[in-house]
């Protein structure tokens, strides 16, 4: 992304955050950012290079050039009422204006919108582009809705409003169509956009792997340094993989080779060892080349600190600029499989055998130790891609392509960080709904960063990941030991039918082993446990095999042969296989010397198609890979939900008030008593009122006004919420034992330090009874919004029992988060009590999660205590403060995972 510190401090209300490098329909990229004054002249070679007809449709007149006046009032905005996009290419180290996107504030509400898209460029998708990262600025302002007037003919402009599944109303006076659509987002509007960012994404990625020629650029014939020897390298591992891929050799040390600027276009892939400072200048020239693509294995950009960060600018705008994608820096490269030839544009130089996992990962050191053990186990990829240092193509953008991939049926992914959890969720959910998507992460958090890489920090519990990874189906494992393990089993075997598991063991202690391991990894062992001894002859071993397969109550079979003495049972291996095979039942075997895919597990089912049973090197490895398979299987099976629309519920009216709060500095700024209320309202939340009060007289007189019985309560912030440490008192029911607490509350606050400038008490209507929780919202800086739920008390406060949600949620997200609390069982008849309703209680945590979704100003809201009673939920308390929106997924932009 273009550095914009020097336009900032020129322009302060200049929003570097609306800039984007976005991918258009056709796999290539642009640049999309706010307008500036220093625009003028590109904005004057844009026009005049337009045709006759596109002005006129734009300005209802001919107009053969801008006049002063006018392009100076389309390059002077103020970022709020007036506001205008531009999408950028890089020609020849210039940056060209390709599309204008433009609205001017009518009143509170509504804002006339226009957009032009140069003829060159139109039909790529920079019109759709430009209007969901400009209604985004909009709502950001506080524009709920877009009017234009448009001719009758210009039908492309019209199409670009619906089609982005805006409701659009319209109506025809004096020759002109009046167009007007609310921009809030809907259902319809939001898938649209996912699958217009899903097929540029999956299609950018595409032209990388189908590359049917490519070019390789190193340093120059006469070095030797490493970025040579890389260079040479991938040449050879290139011509060896695919004898009908057109290969051009530019400054390979070793090689013939050409000059760049003699090398005939196009070209679709390039692959780039240089020295780090001449990056940049090649990627520029490969431009006129037609390259797509740029896998870059050199390094030395923002992992060198200041200096290498402002290198890794300089080349993605170059790169973005023209179109390309970015595979690197630092990268190992990429392979696949296609045709059944290899495009192997990286350097493995034993690659793997075809297959139908795709694998992605990021270092090369990781590339190189994830592709041994690939080979060791005898599994096949569909390709695989090393991002290196990430600073474009990421996982995300693989997921994407893998999704409309036919020669993939599982994605595995290993990740040094998530920079965009909230793309990463949304992209990852849309596949684990399609394949597995088995993910291992370097650190709990997702978080394990070398220095100098702009991910951002964050302050959720480490939990929240977890939580995020499983709301997308996403099978997260601990390493990448267990990666394949899970990997090899879900390619090569059914999806479990359930978690009921048949064992199959050498002895009764081996059996008893395998039984623990099963339960431990969350299946059920219900199923036929055969004792098999070692020395079993062959039909018995036929008759075992036979029986634990016609076994009906089970799903799954776990089959482990461990001898003491002697070496592999050929007939068990070959009756397991062909038992598999046979009955679609999901296997996995620990078997001696074998070990991942092997042609001793392999057999045909009927229609003579290749079946292995997947073996591990322990009991623990087969029972663990087995249970992640049927755990997927459920949440695949399962019912996923609608998305949440509780009625009443108006974020517009909320983002207007939010602005009025929002401090000038940025900074977090709480909010008192009615602002809370009055924000709580707009999505029809309501606060039970309390009152402060200093003594007894003043409680008596709110008690009196309110009606009996009350609550009394505390207000220092050690006893607040606290009934066991005597800071609540309940059922107050006249005046004299309001008296009574109010002295003992007094006295035993005083033990706990002062309230504070304010009341040390307040008094609150009495609420039914029923058990206390706490919704909260947390707006973190990587994951964005937070939802958390527990009861109240120490079930949270010193356990921990707490559960999280990232959304958008839909409604089994939310009624998995109450049930995910392990006290949960309070709220359901519990020993006895009676089942409160946690209908009421799931619609609030609804409204909150709505709320946070829309609104990234809220930096933290706490509903506490929220009473979930037989007949409804009531909120007596609530906190919030709000801060400058600095949310990462704002708009659909090129994010790294």
């Amino acid at each position: 992304m273009e550095d914009v510190a020097d336009e900032a401090d020129e322009h302060p209300a200049y929003p570097a955050g609306w800039e984007a490098d976005v991918v258009l329909h056709d796999g290539s990229t642009t640049h999309v950012r706010p307008i500036r004054p220093t625009d003028a002249d590109a904005l004057q070679a844009f026009h005049v290079s337009q045709s006759e007809r596109s002005i006129y449709l734009r300005f209802f007149a001919a107009m053969e050039r801008l006049s002063e006046r006018d392009l100076q009032r389309l390059v002077t905005v103020d970022h709020a009422d007036r506001v205008a996009l531009v999408a950028v290419a890089d020609v020849d180290g210039a940056e060209h204006i390709i599309g204008v996107a433009r609205y001017d504030r009518i009143d509170d509400d509504d804002a006339e919108v226009a957009f032009n898209v140069a003829d060159a460029h139109q039909g790529r998708g920079v019109g759709s582009v430009l209007l969901e990262h400009l209604a985004a600025a909009a709502r950001e302002r506080g524009v709920g809705r877009f009017v234009a007037e448009v001719l009758p003919q210009n039908g492309r402009m019209i199409s670009v409003f619906r089609e982005a599944g805006y409701v659009v109303e319209q109506r025809t006076e004096d020759g002109i169509v009046a167009l007007s659509f609310d921009i809030d987002p809907t259902d319809r509007s939001l898938a649209v956009m996912a699958d217009r960012e899903h097929r540029a994404e999956a299609r950018s990625v595409r032209q990388l792997l189908e590359a049917l020629s490519v070019v390789v650029v190193g340093p120059g014939v006469a070095d030797q340094t490493l970025v040579g020897r890389l260079a040479a390298a991938v040449l050879r591992d290139l011509r060896a993989g695919d004898a009908e891929l057109v290969v051009h050799a530019v400054g390979i040390p070793g090689a013939p080779s050409v000059a760049l600027v003699d090398v005939l276009g196009p070209v679709e892939l390039a692959v780039v060892a240089v020295p780090s400072d001449a990056a940049v200048g090649t990627v520029r020239d490969l431009a006129r080349l037609g390259v797509r693509g740029v896998v870059l294995l050199s390094a030395g950009f923002a992992e060198d600190g200041p200096d290498g960060v402002e290198r890794q600018r300089e080349l993605l705008r170059v790169a973005h600029g023209a179109g390309m994608r970015i595979v690197g820096p630092g990268s190992f490269g990429l392979l696949a499989h296609r045709r059944g030839a290899l495009l192997n544009a990286s350097l493995a130089q034993v690659p793997p055998a075809e297959g139908r996992i795709g694998l992605f990962c990021q270092s090369a050191p990781m590339a190189v130790a994830l592709l041994a053990a690939v080979r060791r186990r005898g599994i096949g990829l569909s390709e695989f891609v090393s991002a290196g240092h990430r600073a474009d193509v990421s996982g995300n953008d693989l997921m994407q392509f893998w999704a409309d991939d036919e020669g993939t049926d599982v994605v595995g992914l290993y990740l040094e960080s998530i920079g965009n959890p909230r793309k990463f969720s949304r992209v990852a959910r849309r596949l684990s709904q399609l394949k597995p998507v088995v993910v291992v992460t370097a650190g709990r958090s997702g978080q394990v960063v070398p220095p100098g890489h702009a991910v951002r920090a964050t302050h959720a519990p480490p939990r929240t990941l977890a939580e995020m990874l499983r709301q997308a189906g996403v099978v997260r494992v601990d390493n990448t030991h267990q990666l394949l393990d899970v990997a090899q089993v879900l390619a090569h075997q059914p999806l479990p039918a359930g978690r009921r598991t048949a064992i199959l063991a050498s002895s009764a202690s081996i059996a008893t082993l395998v039984a623990e391991a099963a339960t431990a990894a969350g299946l059920v062992v219900s199923g036929q446990v055969v004792l098999l001894a070692e020395d079993a002859s062959a039909p018995r071993v036929r008759d075992a095999v036979a029986a634990l397969y016609a076994d009906p109550d089970s799903d799954v079979v776990v089959a482990v042969r461990i001898p003491t003495v002697g070496g592999p049972d050929p007939v068990l291996q070959a009756e397991l296989a062909g038992a598999a095979a046979r009955t679609g039942r999901t296997t996995v075997a620990c078997m001696d010397q074998l070990h991942g895919l092997t042609p001793e597990l392999t057999a045909t089912d009927d229609a003579d198609r290749p079946w292995t049973v997947p073996a591990y090197s322990t009991p623990e490895d087969a029972a663990l890979a087995l249970g992640r398979a049927a755990r997927y299987a459920q949440w695949r099976s399962g019912d996923r939900g609608l998305p949440l629309h509780p009625s009443g519920v108006d974020t517009r009216s909320a983002r207007r008030l939010v602005a009025g709060w929002v401090a000038p500095d940025g900074g977090a700024r709480a909010l008192d008593a009615e602002q809370v209320a009055a924000l709580l309202a707009t999505i029809g939340v309501r606060v039970v009122p309390s009152f402060p009060v200093r003594d007894a007289d003043e409680a008596v007189a709110v008690a009196e006004r309110i009606g009996w019985p009350v609550a009394l309560k505390t207000t220092v912030p050690a006893m607040r919420h606290r009934a066991d440490l005597g800071g609540v008192r309940l059922d107050v029911a006249d005046e004299a034992e309001l008296r009574g607490d109010v002295s003992e509350v007094l006295a035993l606050a005083d033990a706990f330090g002062a309230a504070g400038d304010g009341p040390p008490l307040e008094v609150q209507a009495m609420a039914p009874h029923g058990s206390a929780c706490v919704v909260r919202s947390a707006e973190d800086p990587l994951f964005g919004p937070i939802i958390s739920f527990g009861l109240a008390g120490d079930a949270s406060d010193l356990l921990g029992d707490v559960t999280y949600g990232v959304p958008p949620l839909t409604d089994v997200d939310v009624a998995e988060l109450v049930r995910s609390a392990r006290a949960a069982p309070r709220l359901f008849g519990y020993r006895g009590l009676p089942a409160l309703d946690v209908g009421a209680l799931e619609e609030l945590i609804a409204r909150v999660a709505v709320l946070a979704d829309d609104l990234p100003e809220l930096r933290s809201l706490e509903l506490n205590p929220v009473v979930v009673s037989e007949h409804g939920a009531v909120v007596l308390g609530a906190r919030a403060s709000v801060a400058h929106a600095d949310r990462a997924d704002a708009t659909r932009r090129l994010s790294s995972t």
